[in-house]
Order: C-alpha cells, then structure tokens, then sequence
C-alpha cells in the first residue's frame, strides 16, 4: 500500500493570498502552502533513489507512489499512465516525439489547432518527416471542426494535437467532439492541459496529455506525461527503465510529492474558487471596454476558463503598457505567452484575426483580492491614456 502523503497539519488548505498585484498566473502560480509543507516534509523522507532496495529509498518509491496515484486520479487514468518529466515543455516534446515514433507506420502527417502552445508547434515541426498542418479557428479562438473532419479524410495521419483551452484567451476546445471524429479513423489526441488542470474539468477522449505543475501551484520542475492504455507511443528517448520507459533520469521525488499536494488542495476548492474567479473576469470583461475607449475583450464570454482573460487596445504598444502597469504594481503579460520574449506579436491572436499588438492577458491566482481586480480597473484607463499619448495618438 502506498505511503500518504506528508501531512500539512495546521497549513490553510485555501491557500495563502498571491502577492499583491499578481495578475500572470497562467504563466506561473504562486506556490500553494500545501506544496510548501509536502516539499518540505518529502526533502527528509523522500530523498532517497526510489529504485533501489534499502529502507530510504522504499520511502521514496512509497511517496513517489502515493504522488503518482494521487495525480493520475484526478486527471482519470490508472498510475502506471502517469510519467513524470522535468516540466510541461519536456512533457509536449515527449508526448509529440514519441505520438510520431509509435504511429511512424499508420501515418506521417501531423494535425494541430493554429493556436496551439509554441511548444507543441515547434515540436511537430522538428519531427522529420511528419509535415504539421495547422488547422483555422473562428474568432473565439476555438478550432473549426469542419476543418478537422476534411483534413482527417485525406489520411496519412500521425496525431492531432488539440488543446484543453487556450493559454492567452481561455477559449475551450472542442475536446470530446474532436475524440468522436477522430475515434473511427484510429488517430490518437494529444491535448496540451496545462492550463486546465488544476482549474477546469478536464476532458475526455484524450490519448496523450501533458500539464505543468507551476501552472496550478505546484513547484516549477514537474511536468506531467499521461500515455493511455493501447495508445502507439513509444519512446523518443534512449532506453532507460525509470517511469514506465517514458522518462529517463532520476525523479525528484520531493518536487513530485509537492505537485501532487498542490493539485489535491486546488481540486478540493476548485468549484468554488472557479465560480468566484468566473465572476472577477466577467468584470474584467464587462468593464474594460467601458473605461476604455477602443478596446476590444477576446476569447468566449462563457465557455472559457475561468481565470484568464485578454484585451486589445487600440493605439498603444505592449512595452510601454507593460512597462506602466508594472509601475502601478501589476504583474501582466503581453504579446505571444508562450515564447521567451512575451511581446513577441501573438501567432494566437492573430490565428483569430484579433489585434496583435497592445493587448494585456489577465490570469486570476487562486486566492486573488477582488480588491486588486478593482484596482486594476481603476488605474487602467490613465495608464492607456498615457501610452497614447505618449505615442501621438491622442484624438480618440
């Protein structure tokens, strides 16, 4: 029987307030206390190389057990489905390589939504041989069905690659709709959750997926790689025995045991913190455009996550807006979320033929003051106003 996991007695399970201000929690989430505690506590029991045979090292494959267990169930597969890497981007880039790899005989081309995660993208175009075809989506942000079922009639397909919901606008995908066409044609899904779990239901219908522990308050360092029964993966790695033959190198148990306190405690408020974060972005969405002029809220109004919304302003740079509501206390993204340069014109945005430039990406930390929502409104317009007319575009 696996070993619990390390107590958290006397810790809050809602989880401290985030900072101040810290409005980017889709970038990265404030570290829950729960993770806090369990990685403190796992750091002097679980230090130990879970594969070998002495005493500490059956601790470690014990808490590593019990992590693995916990995670799997909340995503809805058994343990042994579950593989731990070193972070989501190394999950996607396993997950596509080794989708590639096992389906290399059944097919060679590779299906995506054009507003996938650069990581996804940019592994499917490194796969040789396998040409990625980037699939349209509406306005919302959320792929064309029509697109999918005609591009699945020309066979030769790999994989196709569908997100949960997206990164910068929130949009669900069409997840189990997208599994149902799929289904008769033999192609396996992969879903990129790392934006969902932790924070929305996730999905059915999915062959492979991956999240990010740092996404729903776990510690950076964790990434999670969920391979399905009877799915054609196979390695991309040389061989190595460690997580089920998925992963190799050492498993930092500690971090793993903290990602899957983290996810226990988010799961156990999730429905009411996502109602109250639902509404603070209705507000967001309601008010923006309101205060101010010529600005424009993407992404679904309703079926969305609930924590993330984005705006374009008209007349402004992504810089300067960043630069100005860091100066009131604000910690926002711009641009393209997912590459290292954030402002970076957004391939998302523009996939949805949205304005790539001038807009602000709110993600809401579990925990956030409705107060700093209110203050953000408030200290929004001067601070467009000033970028405009910094930049000469004064007569709106």
């Amino acid at each position: 029987m696996a070993t619990e996991l390390p107590a958290q007695d006397g810790l809050p399970q809602t989880g401290d307030q985030p900072p101040a201000g810290y409005l980017d929690a889709a970038s990265s989430a404030p570290l829950h206390p729960a993770a806090r505690a369990a990685l403190l506590a796992a750091m002097d029991l679980g230090f130990a190389d879970p594969a070998r045979r002495y005493h500490a090292a059956r601790v470690s494959s014990q808490l590593l057990a019990a992590a693995r267990e916990s995670i799997a169930s909340i995503i809805g597969v058994r343990p042994e489905n579950v593989s731990f890497t070193t972070s989501g981007t190394s999950a996607v880039h396993l997950g596509v390589a080794g989708l590639a790899l096992g389906r290399s005989r059944a097919g060679s081309r590779v299906l995506a939504s054009a507003v996938e995660h650069s990581s996804v993208l940019h592994a499917a175009q490194a796969l040789p041989g396998s040409p990625l075809e980037t699939l349209p989506v509406d306005r919302l942000g959320r792929i064309e069905l029509p697109a999918l079922e005609l591009a699945l009639a020309a066979g030769d397909i790999a994989f196709a690659a569908i997100q949960s919901a997206n990164h910068e606008v929130g949009t669900r995908q069409p997840i189990e709709a997208a599994a149902q066409m799929l289904e008769p044609t033999g192609v396996p899904l992969f879903v990129d959750a790392a934006q969902s779990v932790g924070h929305d239901t996730i999905p059915g219908g999915w062959s492979v997926l991956t999240a990010s522990a740092h996404k729903w308050g776990g510690p950076a360092g964790v990434g999670i790689l969920a391979v399905r029964n009877g799915v054609r993966w196979r390695s991309p790695s040389p061989e190595d025995p460690r997580e089920y033959g998925r992963v190799p190198g050492f498993v930092p148990v500690p971090l793993v045991v903290a990602a899957a306190a983290a996810l226990e405690a988010v799961e156990r408020e999730r429905a009411a913190e996502s109602a109250r974060l639902f509404a603070l972005v209705d507000l967001i969405r309601e008010r923006v455009p309101q205060l101010v002029p010529d600005a424009v809220v993407l992404g679904d109004p309703s079926d969305r996550l609930a924590h993330i919304v984005t705006f374009s302003c008209l007349y402004v740079d992504g810089e300067s807006l960043l630069d100005e509501l860091d100066r009131a206390g604000f910690a926002v993204s711009s641009g393209s979320s997912c590459v290292a340069d954030s402002l970076v014109p957004s391939h998302v945005l523009a996939a949805m033929g949205a304005l790539t430039e001038g807009n602000v990406r709110v993600s809401l930390p579990n925990g956030v003051k409705a107060d700093d929502v209110d203050r953000f409104l408030t200290v929004l317009p001067d601070i467009v106003a000033r970028v405009r007319a910094a930049l000469g575009a004064t007569d709106l």
